[in-house]
């Protein structure tokens, strides 16, 4: 289902971004086999844009929802999971830009934790969903998005404790 948020804003410079309203991501943490945390990626499909890239399950706001919001639909529509799997921790905007007639535009990524790591279901815009630890996610050739957030990000995981039984 398309929401009001599908479309393109275009910076000053001539970038484009995605989501008239903004966009959002989910950086779902879970433990992994030795305890510490991984991280679900997405592999991009080859005909997205930046296809072929590692990044969050995200995509376009519409104008009624938070980022939070957002992101955890997203997840769901990219990735089957359900909002009562995961408990959403903090959200930080990694991305701010001005559009023509400066038109504001954002990239929020939502950070949530889930007790394990969740079997997942990726739907069209995924080439493969995967399950990856912390140290490794910069091994990946990322979307560049990602990749400039990247350290933010990881900083972020590190210095927030992964709930190991989120109440859910």
């Amino acid at each position: 289902m398309r929401g009001d948020g599908d479309g393109w804003v275009v910076s000053d410079t001539g970038q484009a971004f995605w989501g008239r309203h903004g966009a959002a991501g989910l950086l779902l943490r879970a433990p992994g086999p030795d305890g510490s945390a991984a991280v679900l990626l997405q592999h991009r499909a080859a005909w997205s844009h930046q296809g072929g890239t590692w990044g969050l399950p995200g995509g376009a706001r519409d104008s009624h929802e938070t980022a939070e919001e957002a992101a955890v639909r997203e997840a769901y529509e990219e990735a089957g999971l359900t909002p009562d799997q995961l408990v959403v921790r903090m959200s930080l905007v990694t991305k701010e830009v001005y559009g023509v007639g400066n038109e504001y535009w954002s990239y929020t990524t939502v950070i949530a934790d889930a007790r394990e790591m969740l079997p997942t279901t990726p739907n069209r815009e995924s080439a493969e969903l995967r399950w990856v630890a912390l140290d490794e996610v910069a091994d990946l050739p990322l979307h560049p998005g990602f990749a400039d957030s990247w350290e933010r990000l990881r900083l972020a995981c590190v210095s927030l404790p992964l709930l190991v039984n989120p109440p859910l």
